[in-house]
């Protein structure tokens, strides 16, 4: 069976692994990601190479955050300051000599759950992805939605906060509110500093579900605001585009306390917008965990290699 090199760049970690033609991943390991391009890009070769001398590699999949052209060009980096405007798939191509597609993350998670995950059979989904700054999948009628310019699914730059002039209008944006990292950590550290300046800085967000469930004023409030920006996504979500499904996915997904909590605030919202609620049986999809979790990323990459 053809295996494939793998990667899954976040912007705290870049993911890498085997995965072989049936999605199958094999070989699986990470390593932080660098603040530079070289040394990032240095990383993914040194990993190619190593899995060459145990496996027969026929491609390499890379999924990113950002707009990523057709071509494997990254227009943007996400959180990723150092892939901006930059010809990642050719760079990997000359330097191995292999097929490669890079993919922008949450596409890559939406292409593999249809694949093997939670939205098989399912022509009509959003793929939510959670992490450092918010991803959104998009398949209409089976086939990935990327828009006129592959921008489509950048649901972290919707401002869904009041316009507040004295800051910049991306602060109020879902993705420095309902993100994991740029969201939750970051305003549950800022609100710390303010309570209890001798507290340690948080960056495990299961920390703070943990805490805001054990009665921490500071935790509670913070995740009751990230609960209400995410179920907001959601809503706008149905509203803007009809989906059969809607699955969240991210590291914090594989937290049941979360996702549980999530599914309440989502039951309070839908009861508090009447007209929603009015179709929400009949009309509305459900909200689901993505189905592969972790490996979306991985696994999606290399499925337009096969």
């Amino acid at each position: 069976m053809k295996s494939y090199v793998s990667f899954d760049i976040g912007g705290t970690s870049i993911k890498y692994g085997v995965v072989n033609g049936d999605g199958t991943v094999v070989a699986r390991g990470h390593v932080a990601t660098a603040p530079d391009r070289e040394t990032n890009v240095a990383h993914l070769l040194d990993v190619v190479h190593t899995y060459q001398a145990d496996y027969d590699i026929f491609g390499i999949g890379v999924s990113v955050p950002g707009i990523v052209d057709h071509d494997g060009y990254m227009i943007t980096g996400g959180a990723l300051d150092e892939f901006y405007e930059f010809p990642l798939g050719q760079t990997l191509r000359d330097a191995t000599n292999l097929p490669v597609h890079v993919e922008n993350d949450a596409n890559a998670a939406a292409i593999a759950e249809r694949w093997l995950g939670a939205a098989r059979g399912v022509d009509d989904y959003i793929c939510i992805v959670l992490g450092t700054g918010i991803g959104g999948g998009i398949v209409i009628n089976g086939q990935v939605y990327r828009g006129a310019h592959g921008m489509a699914g950048e649901f972290g730059w919707n401002v869904t906060h009041t316009v507040d002039r004295t800051v910049p209008l991306e602060d109020l944006s879902l993705n420095f509110n309902a993100a994991t990292v740029m969201g939750l950590v970051r305003r549950y550290n800022l609100s710390l500093k303010q309570a209890r300046p001798d507290d340690v800085s948080v960056t495990d967000a299961r920390v703070i579900i943990a805490d805001a469930h054990a009665g921490d004023p500071v935790a509670a409030a913070i995740y009751s605001d990230f609960l209400d920006d995410v179920t907001v996504m959601l809503l706008n979500t149905y509203a803007n585009y009809d989906p059969e499904l809607i699955l969240v996915g991210g590291g914090i997904s594989a937290n049941d306390q979360f996702m549980a909590d999530l599914k309440a605030r989502l039951n309070e919202f839908m009861q508090r917008h009447e007209s929603l609620h009015r179709i929400e049986k009949r009309v509305l999809g459900k909200v689901a965990v993505a189905g592969l979790r972790n490996d979306a990323g991985l696994v999606g990459a290399v499925y337009p290699l096969l």
